[in-house]
């Protein structure tokens, strides 16, 4: 499939797709006159950087992380190192402090919603 595609299909824009590539986080092929094609796992692969973009890792380390992981055929990722593990480690504890912050706010708005309801006549 083409970048248009790719972006239509995921809701990704070319342009960022284009980043991707420069990072090394998404490859493509190439017609004779230039073009990039990619094959149907680019659909999850640029889904995964999604994620992980959104749960705050950079572009290096998703780099790193992404040969981790299990492509759509399902095999296993023979390179994840010990530091590598490490790092992903702490950054899902960080993502877990993230996740305690926003419940604690979350009920913080709750018991205001319900205060200022309660106000109301």
């Amino acid at each position: 499939m083409r970048i248009g595609e790719l972006s239509r299909r995921t809701g990704v824009s070319e342009r960022s797709l284009r980043y991707y590539e420069t990072q090394g986080l998404l490859t493509a092929d190439r017609t004779p006159g230039g073009q990039r094609i990619y094959g149907d796992w680019a659909v999850d692969r640029v889904i995964r950087i999604q994620a992980l973009y959104a749960a705050g890792l950079h572009s290096r380390k998703i780099a790193q992380l992404l040969p981790c992981m299990r492509d759509t055929d399902g095999g296993p990722s023979e390179v994840a190192t010990p530091r590598l593990v490490a790092d992903l480690t702490r950054e899902r504890a960080r993502i877990d402090r993230l996740i305690t912050d926003l419940v604690r706010s979350r009920e913080v708005l709750d018991e205001a919603i319900a205060t200022a309801s309660a106000a109301r006549p």
